[in-house]
């Protein structure tokens, strides 16, 4: 698979830098209720309330420029109305009810072999000893996940570490055991795994298709930059271990997927450059994320960094509508999952399902809200033995739900981004606001292109899907 650029690299540039710019100081809130986005072939509003995107004429576009450039809120809420575009709320202020689990992930070996300096878990071991997940402790979350799994529903097992494959086999017994005890129920089950790769063999690419894996390995761009982000802890490099060891898998890939996921700091924001690399391995899909939290404090993106990110975005972006347009595939992830959630009107008043149905489970058996909260006060849930704490889960979803975050309540994003990261926001606050917002304002751009010049994409027509990556 080619991911030979549609036009030069240096003509998408020379367009993602301006439009990255007007982006910027175009994307600010300026109401709670309305956005409004040029770009596309019209005008487009976004009413916030349900995530509805109307394409607008010249002249009702004039008119709503007026009240959100006046800040006239009740004005912008008649104009609303008259214009037909007034619905029924469809999030209000009560948070989600407690719920039973049906998705986590399991810190099956809180260990690593890496010594990446920025890692949220500390190397591997969350603050704490080394430690790895027993095959009883795991057969326990997969007893509490599969408990009130009602039949003909699915659920979601994901593994996760430090490096999981340190402890291959409790990770191959868990999954045997998972899937056996999913059938006997009648329940469908989605296994994913994420892994830095330099411990993949060939006979993982056997077990991992047979099971229908969404592998996601962590790279941090091309050797010298990986490199020197993710090295042993002996400070030799990785990249190329990765590189060998991951081959197999990418050639085995078709019930399983394997995606590479980029952590982006100020030193390795090649973004372009790095997504052709990826795309041009095989991967079945290749997407970013900005460095917001580090357990060092080092190389996190500040508001400088993530400006240059936003352009770098744009650019892999301008790439993907380019191929869209052409009828090929570009498996740039953050693309296809905005489009498919902007069609779709997604609105949320949670980032995710962290605390809701999803749940981390430490080594030694303890519930977190994610994996990021292992071994995190913050974040804890009970544990396995005395399963899920209703009145924290409570507590939890009535805190973070997006219309108790500030300033979320005045941000026409709220309902697509559902108020950041628990982790992150946490422990840094809302620092990606404008970055996140600039994102959304690009990507509704495009949707309004593609949507009315290559509407089958949409149909899916295009031979693209996106990992069952874990929830996160």
């Amino acid at each position: 698979m080619s991911a030979t650029p549609v036009q030069a690299p240096d003509t998408i540039a020379a367009l993602a830098a301006p439009l990255a710019r007007r982006v910027a100081a175009t994307s600010s809130p300026r109401s709670p209720q309305a956005h409004l986005i040029d770009g596309a072939p019209d005008t487009q509003l976004l009413i916030v309330n349900g995530t509805r995107l109307f394409s607008l004429p010249p002249a009702l576009a004039a008119e709503f420029e007026a009240v959100l450039a006046a800040g006239d809120e009740n004005s912008l809420t008649r104009l609303i109305a008259t214009s037909g575009l007034e619905a029924p709320a469809a999030i209000d202020d009560q948070p989600l009810q407690p719920m039973p689990a049906h998705a986590l992930s399991l810190a099956i070996a809180q260990k690593c072999n890496l010594g990446c300096g920025y890692c949220y878990a500390q190397q591997g071991g969350f603050g704490g000893a080394a430690k790895s997940m027993t095959l009883d402790t795991a057969r326990a979350a997969i007893d509490l996940l599969l408990r009130e799994a009602e039949p003909g529903g699915r659920v979601n097992l994901a593994f996760l570490g430090g490096e999981p494959l340190v402890n291959r086999k409790v990770l191959q017994q868990a999954t045997d055991y998972a899937a056996d005890r999913a059938a006997q129920r009648g329940v469908g089950i989605g296994f994913s795994m994420t892994t830095n790769g330099t411990l993949l063999t060939a006979d993982d690419a056997e077990f991992f298709e047979r099971h229908g894996f969404a592998i996601t390995v962590s790279l941090d761009g091309d050797a010298e930059n990986h490199d020197r982000l993710r090295p042993f802890k002996n400070g030799r490099g990785s990249y190329a271990r990765i590189v060998e060891r991951v081959a197999p898998l990418l050639a085995r890939q078709q019930k399983m997927q394997v995606s590479a996921r980029v952590t982006v700091t100020p030193s390795n924001i090649e973004l372009p450059e790095t997504l052709d690399l990826f795309v041009d391995m095989g991967f079945h899909s290749v997407g970013f994320s900005p460095l917001l939290r580090a357990s060092n404090n080092q190389s996190e993106l500040d508001g400088a960094g993530l400006t240059e990110m936003l352009e770098g975005m744009i650019a892999c972006g301008l790439s993907f509508e380019q191929h869209v347009l052409r009828g090929r595939r570009y498996p740039f992830l953050n693309m296809v999952n905005a489009m498919r959630e902007l069609h779709r009107g997604t609105h949320r008043p949670y980032p995710c399902g962290a605390g809701a149905g999803y749940f981390g489970v430490s080594a030694d058996g303890d519930l977190s809200a994610c994996h990021r909260f292992v071994g995190d006060e913050a974040g804890q849930f009970g544990t396995l033995t005395t399963g899920i704490d209703r009145e924290k889960q409570a507590a939890w979803l009535g805190a973070r739900h997006v219309h108790q975050q500030s300033p979320c309540s005045q941000c026409w994003a709220r309902y697509l981004c559902g108020g950041g990261c628990h982790h992150e926001v946490l422990a840094r606050g809302r620092s990606a606001c404008d970055y996140i917002r600039g994102w959304l304002h690009y990507t509704i751009q495009a949707h309004g292109r593609l949507a009315q010049f290559a509407p089958d994409w949409f149909a899916g027509a295009a031979p693209i899907a996106s990992p069952a990556a874990p929830p996160a």
